[in-house]
């Protein structure tokens, strides 16, 4: 009797057990539930707000500002409003390209310089003056091919009275892409030239190299022909003359090639 006893009292005991865990795990799911209800009411509260910080967000991109029938007069009016990074704030304006639609040469290079930035206008500083120098012996007028840069507002370290020029970052290259895209759109011409690096890696990528595919015929969807060459303005910082002179002759020569391309 008294080990039925024990062994009935072990199995209430343990029934009670089982019960009792129940209910701290049913008491469980129902603060969870109201958590969660009151997380969901948060959530759906903050949602009007979130959007709204979207549209600000959208509002100040560059994508925004796009005209829906783009042309290059009303594209280089709309950019004097873009705020879709923090150059412009430094800037003294947008530098936006320079030539006409239907030109058959692009020529893209990184960012303005402070000549350009005072004039509004691409390539008008020292490395402008190589690059028309450049184009002429190679048999290209200036004047029939549209020039840019890959970011239209002035990046630079103020030191002193001077600004010295500073490479943007990947952030700033991808909020002025859509000014980019537009003027590629507008102009539609048969070969792009990359000039440095910047250039290069905003069309073809993060990974290319100018040092390897230099002088190159790629593929792309943005133009029937690709090439990618150096920046001018990195021959201008070469302290030896007579390297500087041979990457000249480097540089007119895959000016040339362009030159020959469009025959």
């Amino acid at each position: 009797m008294a080990a039925r006893q024990n062994g009935f009292n072990l199995k209430t005991e343990s029934g009670g057990s089982r019960v009792h865990g129940e209910r701290r795990l049913f008491s469980l799911f129902l603060r969870l539930d109201v958590i969660l209800d009151s997380k969901l009411e948060v959530c759906q509260a903050a949602l009007p707000h979130l959007n709204d910080m979207k549209k600000m967000q959208d509002s100040n991109s560059a994508a925004a500002l796009i005209p829906n029938k783009a042309t290059l007069e009303n594209l280089r009016a709309a950019v004097r409003n873009c705020h879709a990074c923090d150059l412009w704030k430094n800037a003294t304006q947008a530098v936006f390209g320079e030539g006409k639609a239907g030109a058959k040469i692009m020529l893209i290079g990184e960012v303005p310089g402070n000549q350009e930035d005072i004039e509004g206008k691409p390539f008008v500083g020292p490395a402008g003056k190589l690059l028309d120098a450049a184009l002429a012996t190679a048999g290209i007028d200036r004047t029939e091919v549209y020039v840019t840069n890959t970011v239209k507002h002035f990046k630079f370290e103020p030191r002193g009275k001077r600004r010295i020029h500073q490479k943007p970052n990947a952030a700033e290259i991808a909020a002025c892409r859509p000014w980019l895209d537009a003027e590629i759109g507008v102009v539609k011409p048969q070969i792009i030239v990359c000039l440095g690096a910047t250039a290069a890696q905003a069309l073809m990528g993060r990974d290319f190299r100018v040092t390897q595919h230099r002088g190159e015929f790629l593929q792309s969807e943005l133009a029937p022909i690709v090439i990618a060459t150096v920046h001018p303005s990195s021959i201008l910082r070469i302290p030896d003359e007579q390297a500087k002179r041979e990457e000249v002759k480097r540089f007119i020569a895959d000016l040339k090639k362009v030159r020959k391309a469009l025959k």
